[in-house]
This record gives structure tokens, sequence and C-alpha cells, in this order.
């Protein structure tokens, strides 16, 4: 497990992102130190360059946005850049230079490409949530019970399916009341032994389950971690302070959950966890939909906290049954009455 005293810049960049729900899209560079770098952060996608299909398939991608960016804006990139291996694109990505900024801008559409041929690809599969929340599962546990084995100081790790009860209620608390909203179908809790613990393990995670890239923006909670704090106490977190793409910001991110205590500490966040489709379950698909790619993306909440934060949490206001007693409350108030009575 890598300490705190030992993150990078690109290390720093990733948990920032994550613990203050930004999106990669605004990011100007990436720090990726070396070619080994850039491709285990494309196999973190579940796509594998030393496989011809997938090779073939992010190629294919890169064109599209390269395409997309001289039909749109008249966007002006070098041959060398255009032709880039995608494990050589992601480290012009990190240079300086013209080429540099032509690499990023190529990786943003690059993204949205790709997330957009995962979410046409598992539309078009004969697959129900619960055979696709399996594969997810089976995923999260393999990766957990490897960082369980290695040493990894986690005292609890729980992975469950929201019930349908638990799914009506918190629809019904929502002003927009509608299942597309949902993000916590599918979610993970990992406590802990010490605060110090906790980026760490969601480092590992990022490098092993999910790309960071992939993390929901403005969908994430964070009543830890003052990122400043971390700024001052750790040497290699101020080495690098000049270096962030932006000035580093001590408030945390507090839950927009009306029902949710003050004093409830918790880093939680939704991403979207690549899965790669089975071969059998690739057959079922349409007539070209192998153009799509292998991988589809499902949404998953994830909660990390330590053992101190997670008995605070236990008691007064920001336990578990006082949470839900506010929800029920207010749910019951805006089916009973209405407009009548304000749920906010």
């Amino acid at each position: 497990m890598k300490r705190l005293e030992d993150f990078t810049l690109q290390d720093i960049e990733a948990i920032r992102l994550i613990l203050t729900g930004g999106s990669v899209i605004d990011w100007y560079r990436l720090n990726l130190t070396d070619v080994a770098r850039a491709r285990r952060f494309v196999e973190n996608h579940e796509l594998y360059l030393d496989l011809p299909g997938d090779r073939a398939f992010i190629q294919q991608v890169q064109r599209e946005a390269v395409s997309y960016l001289r039909r749109h804006f008249n966007f002006k990139i070098p041959k060398p850049v255009e032709n880039a291996a995608i494990e050589d694109l992601l480290q012009m990505a990190s240079g300086k230079g013209h080429r540099q900024v032509c690499a990023c801008t190529i990786l943003k559409v690059v993204q949205i490409i790709n997330q957009k041929a995962g979410r046409e690809l598992l539309f078009r599969l004969p697959v129900g949530d619960r055979d696709l929340f399996h594969l997810v599962e089976e995923k999260v546990y393999r990766i957990v019970g490897t960082m369980l084995s290695e040493g990894f100081p986690i005292t609890e790790f729980i992975g469950g399916r929201k019930n349908l009860d638990s799914t009506y209620t918190k629809l019904l608390s929502r002003p927009e009341a509608t299942a597309a909203a949902l993000y916590d179908k599918l979610r993970f809790r990992i406590v802990t032994r010490t605060r110090e613990d906790v980026l760490p393990v969601l480092l590992y995670l990022t490098e092993q389950l999910f790309p960071f890239n992939y993390v929901v923006p403005k969908q994430s909670t964070n009543t830890i971690f003052d990122l400043r704090q971390l700024f001052e106490k750790y040497p290699n977190w101020a080495s690098v302070r000049d270096k962030l793409q932006w000035r580093v910001d001590g408030s945390m991110a507090p839950t927009d959950n009306r029902f949710t205590a003050p004093s409830y500490r918790v880093v939680q966040f939704v991403t979207e966890v690549p899965v790669r489709v089975p071969p059998h379950l690739m057959e079922l698909a349409p007539a070209g939909s192998e153009s799509l790619g292998p991988i589809v993306y499902v949404l998953c909440e994830f909660q990390i906290l330590d053992v101190e934060s997670e008995a605070i949490n236990e008691t007064g206001d920001a336990s578990h049954d006082r949470y839900k007693q506010r929800q029920r409350a207010a749910v019951f108030r805006r089916l009973r009455s209405g407009p009548k009575c304000p749920t906010s």
C-alpha cells in the first residue's frame, strides 16, 4: 500500500478530483511518469493493448475523436499526435507544448466516445440488472480480497444491492422522483483502521478497480479530509503544490442530502466501474455491436471511512436509524399532504 508520504503528483490530482467531485474534462494535463504507468491506466479500463481487438477498438475511438475536433473546431493536430498509440498519447498529454495540449484535448473526447460506446453496448445486451451486478460484484470482491490478502488495513467490507423498499423511499424523498437519478443501486463500503489509511486504499481502488476519470462529477461527499491540511502536513504534497491544475481549496465537500446530519463523516462518491463483457454474452448482442468494444460501465456508490469516523456515525443524529427516521417522515408528509407540507 502506497503511503501518503509517497503519493506522486498524478496520485494527488486523482485523489483530489474524487474528493471534490470534479471532472477530468476540465483538466489540461496528465502526469503519467512513464509508458508502463500509461499502459496500466488503459488496462484499468479493462482494455488490453496486447489484444488486437482491443487495440483496434482504441484506435477507432481515437480516429473518431480527431475527426470530431476537426469537423467542429477546425482543430490543428500534428501528425505525430494524430497517429500516436494510446500509451504514447497519454505520455504526450503529460508533457509540454502544443503536442501536450493536442493530446490532452483528444483524450477528453476519447473518454466521451468510449463512455457512450459502453452505454450503447449495455443497452443492446440482453442482460438484466441481476446478472450485470453479479459481474461487478465478482470484480469488486476479487480486488478487495487481494487487498486483504496483501495486508491492507481494512477492518470491514460490505457490498450490497439497495432493496426495493429503500429504493422507493429514496425516490419519493427527491423532488425529481425518477429512477434515472438513482446512483446507488449497487454500493460498497470499506472501513479502514485509521484515518491515514483511507486515501491509500482509495488510490489503490483507482489503480485496480475503476479509473479515476470515470468518477461521476458532483456526486462526491468528503467530510473527513481538509485538503489544505494535507498539503501542510506532507512534504511531498507541498513540493508539488505549484504544479497543481488548480489552487488548493481547504474546504470539504459536504453532502447535499438534507437528511444527513452535519456530523456525519465519510468519503463517498459514485463511479462507473468498467466490466468486460464475457464472450458468451457478447454473442447474444445484435450484429454490429462489436464496433462498440467489449466494455460496459456500471454505476456504483462507494463509501470509505475509518474506524473512528464510523464510531461517530453510529451515535446521535448521525446514526443510520436517525437518518432513516428523518427521510421516512419527509416522505410520508409529502405523500399525505403534497405541496401543502414543504419537503425541504
